[in-house]
């Protein structure tokens, strides 16, 4: 038990002990690395991990931290069917490209695209056909001044003119063709 209790004892800092003084330095702030290992398997870009308690982590600060380089670790004081809610809300956000995007029916209306895109939290939509082909998008900025719900989103969509990039494009082609076309969204 002694080595155990040595291995606590030492000097201890609180937050007010220490004191970080801006200077110069010959390092950029793009060439320093705070990548840290979160475990065998996953490693993180900045070593924050935010806690798993009900008052701290649930989605939107799992994609915040996310978006850092850190990890969330979304709490279990919810139900499964809630907890694997917020962990979907985390997954469909985690990268700039949504593999698996919420998608309208070219039938639909624009209450029922309202409806998704507060649900899910989103900006745009990609519309298809039957087939599930792409035939349009429709964004918030499509529908921000519609007060008729019931008004197909045929109507309202963008169809012609479509900016598209095929499956399998990384994100920086993606990035170029967004600022190349001054486009928010890429279907």
């Amino acid at each position: 038990m002694a080595s155990i209790d040595n291995k606590f004892l030492g000097e201890g800092l609180t937050y007010d002990d220490v004191l970080l003084v801006p200077n110069y330095s010959e390092v950029l702030p793009r060439d320093v690395q705070l990548g840290a290992p979160f475990s065998r398997n996953i490693q993180l870009k900045a070593p924050i991990v935010s806690a798993a308690m009900d008052t701290v982590t649930e989605s939107n600060m799992a994609i915040a931290v996310a978006r850092q380089g850190g990890i969330g670790v979304v709490h279990k004081n919810m139900s499964i069917a809630a907890q694997a809610n917020e962990v979907r809300k985390v997954k469909r956000s985690e990268s700039g490209m949504i593999q698996d995007p919420v998608t309208l029916s070219v039938d639909a209306t624009a209450g029922d695209a309202l409806a998704i895109m507060r649900e899910h939290k989103i900006g745009g939509i990609p519309v298809t056909d039957a087939d599930g082909m792409l035939v349009g998008i429709v964004t918030n900025r499509d529908l921000r001044f519609e007060k008729q719900y019931q008004r197909p989103i045929a109507e309202l969509m963008t169809s012609e003119n479509l900016i598209v990039t095929q499956d399998g494009s990384d994100l920086g082609k993606a990035e170029q063709i967004l600022r190349e076309h001054r486009i928010e969204k890429l279907p």
